[in-house]
């Protein structure tokens, strides 16, 4: 069924405290949440997001998370249903991306456990926190997983994260499959994979072939849309369609000739991330 608002219910956004989340969390006040819960690492910025929030009239609670910790995931889950109840609607937004070199001239191996655990372990384990009584329940309720369009397809220069988002999306819409499968048709799961965004994370990383840089609230506004629809797997812009299509249908050789003439395999030659 589709879920024409999320008023009345709990909310519950990773990596809330700037960029995308804090934007999908905006949307969740404007329509009405009972109680938005933001989760962030970044304690001075998820302040500032939650005072924003409050004078807009929203019910907020805040937990200052590592997600990539799995106890301290668990911790926070338990403080979130003791504090606010079960949750509606968790968005599993927190991501990171790190560096723009060839994998064999990786610096720092943290990076590569980092990437992993907060881009494709930490939504598993918080959804794992949520999932069982949204399940149990009767209400309409929803997860929506921001992969990226990296999932979809092969990509230099950013080995680990494409990694991490492959990951993402098998785990998600695998989840969605079980839920349909077990006949829990009011638990709907959304993956939503874009190409880069203009929040500041992939600064220096370029678009290509019809492919711009996403704007943030557009993609918000089409997450949130399709979200609430239960649409199963949201690939945004068309072009990264297309890619996948052909790089499923295409000999090797020729799609990596195609990827690479219209500027895939070079959109994170010159990245630089968030300062």
């Amino acid at each position: 069924m589709k879920l024409d608002t999320v008023a009345g219910k709990k909310v519950l956004i990773t990596g809330a405290a700037m960029g995308l989340g804090k934007l999908f969390a905006e949307q969740a006040v404007r329509e009405g949440a009972a109680a938005v819960v933001l989760w962030d690492v970044d304690e001075t910025a998820l302040r500032a997001t939650a005072a924003e929030l409050t004078a807009a009239s929203g019910a907020i609670h805040t937990r200052t998370v590592d997600i990539s910790d799995r106890e301290a995931v668990a911790a926070a889950a338990e403080s979130v249903r003791v504090d606010v109840g079960d949750i509606d609607v968790l968005v599993n937004n927190a991501g990171i991306v790190r560096g723009n070199s060839y994998f064999w001239e990786t610096k720092d191996r943290d990076d590569i456990e980092r990437t992993m655990a907060i881009n494709a372990l930490a939504p598993m384990y918080v959804t794992l926190e949520f999932l069982p009584a949204m399940v149990v329940g009767t209400a309409e309720a929803r997860v929506l997983t921001i992969a990226s369009s990296a999932g979809l397809v092969h990509n230099p220069r950013m080995s680990v994260y494409a990694a991490s988002k492959w990951a993402a999306l098998g785990w998600s819409d695998s989840v969605r499959i079980e839920l349909g499968q077990a006949g829990h048709d009011h638990v709907k799961v959304t993956t939503f994979c874009p190409t880069y965004i203009n929040t500041g994370m992939f600064e220096g990383a370029t678009g290509f072939w019809f492919t711009p840089i996403l704007d943030q609230h557009k993609v918000v506004a089409t997450a949130w849309a399709e979200m609430k629809k239960g649409t199963p797997v949201v690939i945004m812009p068309w072009t990264s369609r297309l890619n996948k299509v052909l790089s499923g249908v295409l000999p090797l050789k020729l799609r990596d000739l195609f990827l690479n003439t219209v500027g895939v395999y070079h959109s994170m030659d010159e990245f630089k991330g968030r300062k």
